[in-house]
Formats: structure tokens, C-alpha cells, sequence
């Protein structure tokens, strides 16, 4: 691990910029993803941001990880997404199933209405599409919620 790298991207780049060194250091594809908390060291970077961002895994057949999307930036409170943007991540990297996940700036990781909803409308678009949706996972600086844990998936 090359962590004189790492120092020089934290010093002098941006939050994106960080993320890509942070995916060099900590390989993702092939990563098998057989329990919901798998997947938090792929996505926990994104745990204290103060904007929403909406995130895609797509998966192989064999539950592993093809790559890590992240479909949209939102505001403080709520990020906007469509169907359309997640399973073309999906298509793209022809992904057999996905599990979707946001962060919640405000620290509570309970699902809102809003949450609920778009796990729904993203099950659904789904199904009609043969991708399957195996989680939607909720993280902040305060741990994680997965629907599929919760039984509500």
C-alpha cells in the first residue's frame, strides 16, 4: 500500500480525487458480497458528507463486485434519482444484480418515506429488467441500515 500517495492526494486534491486513491488502495472487483455488511467498506466514504450522494453496486452472477457508481449528488437532505441512471450502471456493466445505497448527512440512518419509496420503485424497475435489487443500504457516521437486514426487501 503506497501510503505516501494516499498523503499527497489528501494534501492537495479534491474529495473526488481522494475517493479514486482510496479505490486504488482498497480493490473492489471480484469482491464477493454474500451479507449486507460486505459492502460497507466500499461505500463508507461517503458515510459523513454533508450532501446526499446516491450510489450503485453492480454484481456478477457470482455476487461479486463489478464496479461502484455513484449515480448522483443531492442536496442536504434528499438526493434525486431515476431508475434510468441506476440500471444503466448496471447495463453498462452487464450486472446481474445491484444493491443500491446513499448516505444520510444528517447522522440517522432510519429510511425516510422518500427512502421506502424509491426502494420500491428501484425493486420494480428491476424486476422488469431481470436486475436484481439484492439491498438498498443507508450509511452515515453513525453506522448503517440495510433494508434487506431489516427484512424489508
Amino acid at each position: 500500500m503506497n501510503y505516501e500517495r494516499v498523503n499527497e492526494i489528501i494534501k492537495t486534491y479534491s474529495v473526488q480525487d481522494i475517493r479514486a486513491a482510496f479505490r486504488a488502495v482498497i480493490p473492489t472487483k471480484g469482491v464477493r458480497i454474500d451479507k449486507p455488511n460486505k459492502i460497507i467498506p466500499y461505500i463508507e466514504g461517503y458515510a459523513n458528507e454533508k450532501q446526499e450522494y446516491f450510489l450503485v453496486v453492480t454484481l456478477d452472477t457470482s455476487l461479486k463486485i463489478i464496479d461502484v457508481h455513484e449515480i448522483c449528488k443531492g442536496l442536504l437532505d434528499k438526493s434525486l434519482v431515476h431508475p434510468r441512471e441506476v440500471f444503466r450502471a448496471a447495463i453498462i456493466d452487464s450486472a446481474k444484480s445491484i444493491i443500491i445505497a446513499h448516505n444520510h448527512p444528517s447522522g440517522n440512518n432510519t429510511p425516510s418515506y422518500e427512502d421506502v419509496e424509491v426502494t420500491k420503485m428501484m425493486k420494480a424497475a428491476g424486476k422488469v429488467m431481470g436486475i436484481s435489487v439484492l439491498d438498498h443500504v443507508i450509511i452515515s457516521g453513525n453506522g448503517y441500515y440495510s433494508f434487506q437486514e431489516q427484512g424489508e426487501l
